[in-house]
């Protein structure tokens, strides 16, 4: 599982005159919860990159006043005008306790389907499930390799161990489309073989 560590700082004052300041020394102030206090903290706008811009799952160690907090990453807020970012909220993740999270999906194998000239489309990028802390991974790896010419793969058919998904079972996750040269094939086909149908018999060889 891959992590990173955010060295911050108590945050005491609230209120938007403190946030400014905070922001004035770029500084994003950031919330702790699910554990046994809330902790509010700020820490440089630079040490959320790792996790904020990212499509990876990690967890984050969020260091404040020398106590290390494990977490993961549940929310942002980013500025209307400059797109900046201006608050985090983080989950502490307790051993005993369920939490939800979204999970990547890692698609694999090639698809039956693509052999046959299709083309392959992922509708989804990630799955929400719910788990104990330590089930969490970095993504869900699905196999492709059976599916077919306009198949659809749903949520229901993702293998998963020690955790509820907590999507709709009825939801595609991918499919095989047929290609516009696999339809023209297809279209082609019937009119050949009716031609062939039709075409006169050849003459038969003169007795002698």
């Amino acid at each position: 599982m891959k992590s990173i560590t955010i060295e911050g700082q108590l945050r005491t004052e609230s209120g938007k005159k403190a946030t400014r300041q905070l922001r004035s020394q770029k500084l994003v102030p950031g919330v702790i919860y699910g554990g046994k206090s809330e902790i509010n903290f700020s820490a440089m706008a630079s040490a959320f990159k790792p996790i904020v811009y990212t499509s990876e799952f990690m967890i984050a160690n969020v260091v404040v006043d020398g106590k290390s907090y494990s977490c993961i990453l549940k929310d942002l807020q980013f500025d209307k005008v400059s797109d900046a970012l201006i608050h985090v909220d983080f989950l502490e993740l307790v051993d005993d306790k369920k939490v939800i999270a979204s999970l990547p999906l890692k698609y694999v194998g090639t698809p039956a389907g693509v052999k046959a000239g299709g083309k392959l489309i992922t509708k989804m990028k990630a799955i929400k499930v719910k788990t104990y802390p330590k089930y969490l991974k970095e993504f869900i790896e699905v196999d492709l390799s059976n599916l077919q010419l306009n198949e659809n793969l749903r949520v229901e058919n993702i293998i998963t161990q020690n955790m509820e998904v907590m999507n709709s079972p009825r939801i595609p996750i991918a499919s095989i489309a047929m290609t516009r040269q696999l339809k023209q094939e297809e279209a082609a086909a019937p009119k050949a073989a009716a031609g062939a149908a039709k075409a006169p018999a050849a003459p038969a060889a003169a007795k002698k």
